[in-house]
């Protein structure tokens, strides 16, 4: 047992060894074909002095890969790939090194062959490390990216293969696959998952807090024991509740969402993933294509002395952005003066003031508008009869309102229309699919999300005040 354990440790220097001679050697390749110009003959003694340092290292780092090959984290097929040509570099170098200090001119094919083996060694520790096609991995994880499956409806998706998979792929794959297994555990597939690793199993059914897995994860990031490796991309609070409830509602690879039983936490943590992925609406510009003239000055005067702020949406753009939240009193008269700029506003702002559903007639005069924000004002369904006049309407913030389905339905001509904000209005959830039906392209923030606390959180308890 100490054996292994003392095998294991020199194994492990393997990734400090390896980079020694694949650099010295590749130097003294490169000073051997230089100084057999005239005007480079000085380097003669430093490649002998390179094939020297480079022989004994790759010696060292053949050895150091030999002890980590038979810890078992590794494909055995790809590892025999690598080790052997570890070896064969090696040797190869040790060759060139006595054939050089004899003067054979034999050497410069030794020299070319250990390059040669040199980029293919190195290729196939790569493939061990990082995956075999670590090389082209970022172009192919943005395709990727581009087709994942979409999911339209949480509820019928399999909480395995929709949900829970492509969290492990993301961020477990790398080091738990079938050419790299850390602590002798795969994560790529369900028979694995249920096999477990070096230490036992990693997930018991029912019982996610006893799980190794999540105890891993939930450890801090400094521990030695963490879950990815600090450097790797982390889980989210999200990805990991998601794991959570997998497993302590069954393990199952096979059940849809929609046939487990659902807390309250994890219910909207399930509708993001909807959100994000089935009612995903490709972006818009905010701003009109066409350009337009300056404001008038005078128009823009009456605004600001009124304390309402009027600001361009971007640098060298004579569009505005306009924003009542300094203004006291609001009247009609002021929703009025935005008459005068109607043809630059694209940004309204009228969140917490007494907006009325009369206020809706001049605001409907401003067909440029693409964002408007009516947020705790007090429209009703009856101002929908306004806002349905403003083509180029993309973003409408309702929240805190008391619009119902009624009023949402009247939206159903605006094509530019992208999201809606419903946070505490009087749309009840039952109508929700009613809405999706009428708006299919539009996404639909009902805002109201809940993050899980999990145990690895720090919860605060205060003391209650003394009646």
């Amino acid at each position: 047992m100490m054996l292994l354990t003392i095998s294991e440790f020199l194994g492990r220097f393997h990734p400090v060894l390896v980079h020694l001679p694949i650099g010295i050697l590749l130097i003294a390749a490169v000073f051997y074909f230089l100084s057999l110009r005239e005007k480079y003959k000085a380097l003669q003694q430093a490649t002998s002095v390179a094939l020297l340092l480079g022989m004994l290292s790759a010696v060292g780092s053949s050895i150091s890969g030999y002890l980590l090959s038979i810890s078992g984290d590794y494909e055995a097929d790809i590892v025999s790939i690598h080790k052997w040509m570890g070896f064969a570099v090696a040797a190869i170098a040790i060759v060139s090194y006595f054939l050089y200090t004899r003067k054979s001119n034999a050497v410069k094919w030794t020299i070319g062959l250990m390059t040669i083996l040199i980029f293919i060694t190195g290729h196939s520790g790569g493939s061990l490390t990082h995956g075999s096609d670590y090389l082209t991995k970022s172009i192919a994880v943005t395709a990727t990216k581009k087709e994942q499956k979409r999911i339209a409806n949480v509820q019928e998706a399999v909480l395995y293969s929709d949900v829970v998979q492509p969290i492990l792929e993301e961020k477990c794959y790398s080091c738990h696959n079938a050419a790299k297994q850390k602590g002798k555990l795969r994560l790529d597939g369900p028979e694995w998952i249920s096999k477990g690793g070096k230490q036992g199993e990693v997930v018991i059914t029912g019982k996610a807090d006893e799980s190794e897995l999540i105890k891993r994860l939930l450890l801090t990031k400094q521990h030695e024991d963490h879950m990815p490796p600090k450097e790797k991309p982390q889980l989210s609070e999200k990805e990991i509740a998601l794991l959570h409830w997998w497993i302590n509602s069954g393990l199952s690879f096979d059940k849809k969402v929609k046939d487990l039983a659902q807390t309250e936490k994890i219910k909207p943590l399930l509708l993001s993933l909807q959100t994000a992925a089935g009612n995903e609406v490709k972006a818009k510009p905010q701003l009109p294509e066409a350009s337009v003239e300056q404001a008038d000055v005078a128009a823009i005067k009456k605004l600001t002395d009124r304390g309402v702020v009027v600001l361009p949406v971007a640098q060298n753009s004579n569009y505005l952005l306009v924003n009542f939240v300094t203004v006291q009193n609001l009247k009609e008269e002021d929703i009025k003066l935005l008459l005068g700029i109607k043809k630059q506003l694209v940004w309204l702002k009228l969140g917490n003031q007494p907006v009325t559903d009369d206020m809706l007639t001049s605001i409907a005069q401003c067909k440029a508008l693409t964002r408007l924000d009516l947020n705790q004002t007090k429209i009703t369904d009856k101002g929908f009869i306004h806002l349905q006049q403003l083509p180029n309407l993309q973003t409408l913030n309702l929240v805190g309102t008391a619009v119902t389905i009624n009023g949402l339905t009247q939206l159903k001509n605006i094509k530019a229309l992208q999201a809606i904000y419903l946070y505490q209005t009087s749309v009840d959830k039952q109508s929700y699919a009613a809405i999706k039906t009428a708006l299919p392209k539009v996404a639909i923030d009902t805002g109201g999300y809940i993050v899980p606390t999990l145990p690895g959180d720090t919860t605060v308890f205060v003391k209650p005040k003394a009646e």
